[in-house]
């Protein structure tokens, strides 16, 4: 499908508000926000969840089954349990008519490829291919994509990690985190551990990896960065 296509009225979703449509045989659940439409894959890539059954809140769709959340105007992850973003489609509107396009896939495919030549980077191909080694700055900006499941705020930027330790093991790097967590009675703490590591498991050229809680020195909000205080009002 390479074109606009008709999928509602204008008049059809309050705004306010959301509705599930078949589009080529995909389902999508379409959104008016703020005056604005926007299209969204009805899948959670947590566990397959339908999105349009779940509760928005502002320009977050929250899936009904475990509360992972997502932007509605790209996709992209906004909390736990998911990690990896939905499919965003391009939305216009002509009239009263509300138009969606499927055409070369979708952001979330994109991002997707991003992320993949990213971890491309980072690792050491098994082809004989030379790329880039493993680096504490790329094993820190992998980690950028475990968010804290209740200050929507990725865990670098809170300043959760404390070390970073690489070491060389039969061609690839071990990696060994030490981090914290904002409180020592903190619920997401088990989550953000796996999930972490995870993540790290994923990166090309990374061997064994050891995530490792600490709580000393305590966690403070000194620690976190500006982008972080920006997301939380912080100012």
């Amino acid at each position: 499908m390479t074109e606009f296509n008709r999928v509602a009225k204008v008049s059809d979703i309050p705004d306010p508000g959301k509705r599930v449509y078949e589009l080529d045989e995909r389902l999508i659940v379409l959104f008016h926000v703020a005056g604005q439409f926007y299209a969204l894959d009805d899948v959670c890539t947590h566990d397959d969840g339908p999105l349009g059954e779940g509760e928005l809140q502002g320009y977050a769709i929250a899936c009904p089954r475990h509360g992972a959340k997502f932007d509605i105007r790209d996709g992209r992850v906004l909390s736990m349990p998911a990690t990896q973003p939905t499919g965003s489609y391009e939305v216009r509107v002509e009239g009263d008519d509300v138009l969606v396009k499927l055409a070369n896939g979708s952001v979330a495919e994109a991002i997707g490829d991003a992320e993949q030549s990213s971890a491309e980077q980072i690792g050491t191909a098994e082809t004989g291919v030379k790329t880039m080694a493993v680096t504490e700055d790329g094993v820190r900006e992998a980690l950028k994509q475990v968010i804290d499941p209740e200050l929507f705020v990725n865990i670098v930027d809170l300043g959760l990690i404390y070390t970073v330790t690489l070491a060389e093991n039969d061609g690839k790097s071990d990696v060994l985190i030490e981090m914290t967590m904002t409180s020592p009675a903190c619920p997401a703490g088990p989550q953000l551990l796996q999930n972490s590591k995870d993540v790290l498991g994923r990166i090309e050229g990374v061997g064994q990896v050891e995530v490792k809680l600490v709580m000393t020195p305590p966690w403070t909000p000194d620690r976190m960065t500006e982008d972080a205080r920006d997301q939380l009002g912080i100012f």
